[in-house]
């Protein structure tokens, strides 16, 4: 049986805020699991390393012996969420919630006990609200506390439109907490608003407000913005383990702690002297190997970060050519792309003008020849070894759309 003073120190662990402490300590005091819930939009079928922060703060409340509520928002989904948006965000199509919910509990399940997980939807109450009960829903939160919400707030004062749906998006977010019972609700720092919600709505249905535990956004690869899909800093869940392996180490010396924070599995006392091995001479490449390989161990097995560490050493650092990478091919519209256009494509880099940037700088390399022109064109049905830097590599084939 674990103290409460041990799982509040281990639950604040990669926390930005608990609201309220005092109340956490209390319930733990009682003796019984808490119900910890925290709701997952499936707005893309691949998670990444961002979305495990969460997952991970969750795996922890599940080895303390509480029980923990994967929520997938096939309802919300249906809104799309406006957080941290600046312009109404278009909603997903049933089709699109059922794909990427099933590929979500396949990947969950790679860190969450299966046997102890409740995943359940938060359509299975709100389609049986029924339209008055959304009306009284709604009812009980004003327009005036909604616009304090930060991105409501600025596009208002901008003059951006914003539609009367968004607002039900943390209204129903703040019911789920209500249907579910929940004791603590778990979010990223974004989320905090919508989480006080569900405080709000719990004490308007006569619960016991839950607690909110917020984590932090996971910078990406770049260590400047948050991880995202879309800007090419994340690596993926279902990356091949090379590839995962690789994306890793590629991360700055400094970044590479925050991910040790927020992302191993190892405690913080072993973590800290890592970080005393490094100030007394350690190199910070061989400590990173271990984050790399714990990492990619963790989703694909022991002998995958084993493998995946060989290979990355006798590729970079033996200089041999990397011969396990799978073959990506890229759909264009003539018979020859644009070699900054490709590299994008294949996420070698975030964007068009940062692979100009790159090819001007000779860090790229096209079947292990240097190129500097950025007009270079790559021709279809030619298969190419394309590399940026020392870490980045991919193996691509072009298809002209007109031959297909």
């Amino acid at each position: 049986m674990h103290s409460v003073e041990e799982q509040v120190r281990e639950l604040r662990r990669g926390a930005d805020e608990v609201l309220l402490e005092t109340e956490l300590r209390t319930r733990l005091a009682r003796g019984r699991p808490l119900r910890v819930k925290a709701g997952f939009d499936p707005t893309a079928p691949d998670l990444h390393l961002g979305h495990t922060v969460l997952i991970n703060k969750m795996r922890q409340f599940q080895q303390f012996g509480h029980e923990v509520i994967f929520l997938i928002g096939d309802f919300t989904g249906l809104i799309g969420d406006p957080t941290g948006r600046n312009a109404t965000r278009p909603p997903l199509t049933p089709e699109d919630i059922q794909a990427n919910a099933r590929t979500y509990e396949r990947q969950i399940f790679k860190i969450l006990d299966r046997e102890r997980t409740v995943l359940d939807f938060n359509s299975r109450w709100m389609n049986a609200m029924g339209t008055a009960g959304l009306i009284s829903l709604a009812a009980k939160y004003t327009v005036a506390r909604m616009l304090e919400r930060d991105d409501f707030h600025k596009r208002h004062k901008a003059g951006q439109p914003i539609a009367v749906h968004e607002f039900l998006y943390p209204l129903v977010q703040g019911y789920d907490s209500v249907a579910l019972r929940a004791d603590v609700e778990l979010g990223g720092t974004d989320q905090k608003f919508n989480l006080l919600v569900g405080r709000h709505m719990q004490e308007q249905h006569g619960q016991e407000p839950q607690i909110v535990l917020t984590t932090p956004l996971l910078e990406g690869l770049d260590g400047v913005q948050k991880m995202s899909k879309s800007l090419g800093n994340y690596v993926g869940i279902d990356d091949a383990p090379g590839e995962m392996f690789g994306k890793l180490m590629s991360i700055s010396d400094t970044l590479m702690w925050r991910y040790f924070e927020l992302l191993s599995f190892r405690p913080l006392a072993d973590i800290e002297g890592l970080k005393r091995a490094v100030r007394d001479g350690r190199n910070p490449r061989d400590v990173k190997f271990e984050l790399a390989q714990e990492i990619v161990a963790r989703f694909h097995g022991a002998p995958a970060g084993e493998q995946a560490q060989a290979g990355f050493i006798a590729r970079f650092q033996k200089g041999e050519t990397p011969t396990d990478l799978e073959l990506l091919e890229i759909a264009i519209d003539g018979t020859s792309a644009r070699l900054a256009n490709v590299l994008k494509e294949a996420q070698l880099v975030a964007s068009t003008s940062a692979a100009y940037r790159d090819i001007e700088a000779g860090a790229v390399r096209v079947d292990g020849e240097k190129v500097t022109n950025r007009a270079l064109e790559l021709p279809a049905g030619k298969e190419t070894l394309l590399q940026v830097g020392k870490r980045k590599v991919a193996r691509v084939t072009l298809r002209s759309r007109k031959a297909s």
